[in-house]
Formats: C-alpha cells, structure tokens, sequence
C-alpha cells in the first residue's frame, strides 16, 4: 500500500510516533549529558565504526572481535551500569525521568549561587576586593579571551582564592558561563557614563560598563568598605543587603521562580563610599 492511500488517521499516528520516539532519544540525550555515560556512549561508536570500517575492507579478525565485543557488551553494560539503571527506573516509577534534565539545570545553578553567595559573604566580611560577572544571553568570550582562561567549577573557595591580594589573579573580573568559571584577570570596558559617583573606583565603572553593553549580572565587593554592588542593564545597585543581595541575585538568575519567592524589597541606595 502506498503511503499517500493510508487513512488520515493512520498517517496522523505515524507523526505522532515519530515525533515521539525522537522526543524520548532527545530526553535521555539530555539525562546522560554530563555523566559518565557519555563516555560510553562514544566508546560505542567507535566500536561500531571500526565494526563497520572492518566490514567494507574485509578485516575478519577485527571484526569478529568487534563482533564479540558488541554481543557480549550489552551485559557488560547493564554490569557495570547497574547503579544508574535502578536510579533511573526508580524515578522513571516515581515519574521524574523527563524532569531530571531541568532539574539538573535548576540545581547546578542553584549550587553557583550559593558558591557566590558564600565567597561575597567571606570577602565582604575580610574587604577583599571582587568583581565577578555572570553570563546571561549575550556572549562574553570576547572578554574571557582578556583574562586567564580556568574552566573550572565554581565553587566560593575557588572565588575566595582567586580574589585574595597579591595572588596572579585577583586583579580583575572573574567570568561565570554555564555555571562554571571561564577565566579570572578579565579585563571589562569601564562605563562613561556621567552619573556614576565619583567616589566611584574602577571596579564599580567597569563593573557598569559591562552591563551597559551585555546582559550579564555582575557583582562587586568594595575592598574599602566591603560594601557589595550589583550592576545589570547598566544601572548600579549599591551597598546591599546580605538578604536584599540575594534575593536580587537568586531573582535574576535562577530559571524557575517558585510561587514562595518573595517579591524584591526596596534596594538600598545610601551613598556609601566603597570604590
């Protein structure tokens, strides 16, 4: 039977089907990004391709061990992928499978924060000086590539450490991109902007000027005072609260809100020396 002389409602459950089969490869795609799994899953293809490769040239030794390995792989597999196959089909029970890639989302950035939360809370405490910039929707490798690239995950000691004086790469931003550190010693372009106070120092206008040409969050910490700013859209919110600075913070960069969030209080604009 051709595929044009199928009922319309046979041609609308083929759709359906393959729109969600491929749905479900694009969910564990997203459950294994990130984890060990993914590592396997590349040793699978290249298995697969030498099995292949072997195949078209005629290697019968290569491919019957290939052959062996692909037989006896799928029980190794589930051997050594025993512990994540239960977690997976407990929460496949418990309905949580296709939520786990927000989820995962929503807890790395959680854990960014609380990492900034925790370093800003140490340094504003100690006056240690800190500008750190967080990437939101505009691309900020242009100033990664000014600094030390580190690729590393963000955790406050690391912050702490980076921003203690006197160290390699305590002079300047530090860049956050997908909850990870990208470099430290970034240099950002400084604001003109007339109406930032003079008492002002070069942390503070850089710290705007950042914000006036992308969308990033990006905090300081007075080493003067150990008064702690926030800049976004270019405007500067200064000497903030603990509570007001993370209910600022959490509220600009966590992707889902929930219903008890509490709506931002009013921002403290004392005029403040803290360059």
């Amino acid at each position: 039977m051709l595929f044009a002389d199928l009922p319309l409602m046979k041609y609308l459950a083929n759709i359906v089907d393959i729109l969600l089969v491929w749905y479900v490869i694009y969910k564990l795609i997203m459950i294994v990004r990130g984890t060990k799994a993914v590592q396997l899953l590349k040793g699978i293809f290249v298995i697969l391709l030498v099995r292949f490769i072997s195949e078209i040239f005629q290697l019968q030794t290569i491919f019957r061990i290939t052959d062996q390995v692909i037989y006896w792989g799928f029980l190794a597999i589930i051997i050594i992928f025993q512990p994540e196959i239960r977690r997976a089909l407990e929460q496949l029970g418990r309905g949580k499978i296709f939520s786990r890639s927000s989820s995962r989302e929503e807890e790395d950035q959680e854990g960014m924060l609380e990492a900034i939360f925790k370093a800003v809370d140490y340094m504003a405490k100690r006056r240690i000086g800190a500008l750190i910039s967080v990437e939101r929707d505009t691309g900020m490798d242009d100033y990664v590539e000014t600094g030390i690239e580190l690729n590393s995950r963000v955790s406050a000691e690391l912050l702490i450490n980076i921003f203690i004086p006197n160290t390699p790469l305590h002079d300047g931003a530090v860049i956050l991109q997908r909850n990870r550190v990208a470099a430290a010693a970034c240099y950002l372009p400084l604001s003109e902007s007339p109406f930032i106070s003079k008492e002002l120092g070069t942390r503070h206008r850089a710290a705007v000027g950042i914000s006036e040409v992308t969308d990033s969050i990006t905090v300081v910490v007075s080493e003067e005072t150990g008064a702690v700013s926030l800049t976004k859209n270019g405007e500067l919110h200064r000497d903030l609260s603990k509570d007001n600075f993370r209910e600022m913070l959490t509220k600009e960069l966590v992707t889902q809100i929930t219903e008890k969030s509490v709506s931002p209080s009013r921002w403290n604009w004392r005029r403040k020396k803290n360059g």
